[in-house]
């Protein structure tokens, strides 16, 4: 009977109605996944945008520094970069790094020693719209991977993914469709397999291996992995001069387009997904012309302006939820 009088009391029976002043569970669960999704989306325009300027850096070393030897001393002033605020995280998770080994290698062997290199060995026998047309599979294999990996990708992002792929190819074959692929065609589409797998990969970081402790790491393995290729570079190429013209696009590359656009890709992969991500980096071709119009002064046409334009609604296409666009109605 007590137990009954208990239920039968009005302060122990709190009506679902009643304003508490707090939303619910629910709510600040799907505020929090939106304001995730915002912070990915913008992260890995962070890094894309990064990654673009560095391309206009790698056009003026490519006379002057062999591919082996840009890739490495990019890592190598990447790891000084993060080292000052990385390196004390790492210490600290030495045994998580240890325990995955396995996995720090992989991701290392993928997107710091290979796929870098790749992209500046394919420059040297193959054109500028060869290596971004093939560079589109990129984020079409991370969204391969996603669904491999049983996620369900949707209309939205489908179609989104198909413009912003039928936008890029317009972009980079300036309106042909039929590329005469040389041998470096083939280095880029392993550059581009070797990125996507490195996305698809990040997925399954362990979640104890902290953000800073694996850049650290993997910067400092990519560089091991590339120094036996460096020393045979040196030997058979020979070194290249360290003058201003050289050292700022390596600084550049080492410390934006590795340590700080890496920091950003990372964590927008772990927020959105590498499928999400890969759309983004669809603006990548933008980015460039865009760069290359306020540096370079090279002109942008009609044609341009279409490829941009497909480019960007894909990419909002396929990156904004359909929780968001409730949202939004909502609000």
């Amino acid at each position: 009977m007590a137990v009954l009088d208990r239920v039968r009391t009005p302060e122990a029976t709190p009506t679902p109605s009643r304003p508490t002043g707090r939303p619910y569970r629910g709510t600040r669960r799907t505020a929090g996944a939106g304001r995730g999704a915002t912070v990915g989306l913008l992260l890995a325009l962070v890094a894309t945008v990064v990654w673009s300027g560095s391309f206009i850096g790698a056009r003026a070393l490519a006379d002057t520094v062999p591919p082996v030897q840009h890739a490495y001393w990019r890592w190598i002033i990447a790891l000084a970069a993060v080292a000052p605020f990385a390196a004390r995280h790492a210490w600290r998770e030495r045994h998580v790094v240890l325990c995955h080994w396995r996995f720090v290698a992989l991701a290392s062997l993928l997107g710091i020693a290979t796929y870098n290199t790749l992209v500046y060995q394919a420059g040297i026998s193959t054109s500028a719209g060869n290596m971004g047309m093939i560079m589109a599979a990129s984020p079409v294999a991370m969204t391969v991977y996603e669904k491999l990996g049983g996620a369900r990708l949707g209309a939205r992002r489908g179609v989104g993914m198909l413009i912003a792929c039928a936008g890029v190819l317009l972009l980079v074959s300036r309106g042909s469709l039929t590329p005469d692929f040389a041998a470096g065609d083939l280095w880029m589409l392993g550059a581009a397999l070797s990125f996507a797998s490195y996305s698809a990969l990040l997925r399954r970081r362990p979640a104890e291996l902290g953000t800073f402790a694996f850049l650290c790491t993997s910067f400092a393995a990519g560089a091991v992995l590339l120094t036996p290729l460096y020393v045979t570079s040196l030997a058979v190429q020979g070194g290249f001069a360290p003058t201003p013209g050289t050292l700022t696009p390596l600084l550049y590359a080492g410390v934006f387009s590795s340590a700080l656009a890496f920091f950003a890709w990372n964590k927008a992969i772990s927020l959105i997904g590498a499928g999400r991500a890969g759309l983004v980096y669809y603006l990548q071709p933008v980015c460039v012309a865009l760069l290359s119009y306020v540096i370079l002064a090279e002109p942008t046409g009609p044609m341009q302006v279409l490829c941009m334009a497909l480019i960007l609604g894909g990419v909002l296409l396929g990156s904004v939820s359909r929780a968001g666009i409730r949202a939004g109605r909502r609000g």
